[in-house]
């Protein structure tokens, strides 16, 4: 069973989005980073207007990030 989380789009790093917890910043762990691509498709907005996003999306049994939604 997965579970859902909130995150957010820190930035983009060339074709990369880098996500973080939505959590303050002292309690966040290190940003990973997703294809910005993938990400931008599944929420129906742009690339561009990824950053500062505040998304949702679930925890596969691999700790993978899938199934992103706007939060």
């Amino acid at each position: 069973m997965s579970e859902r989380v909130n995150v957010k789009v820190l930035l983009l790093f060339g074709d990369q989005a880098e996500i973080v917890a939505d959590v303050p910043a002292e309690e966040r762990g290190e940003p990973v980073r997703y294809p910005a691509a993938e990400i931008a498709e599944a929420v129906g907005v742009e690339e561009r207007e990824l950053p500062g996003r505040r998304l949702s999306a679930e925890v596969g049994a691999d700790d993978r990030l899938t199934g992103w939604q706007l939060a």
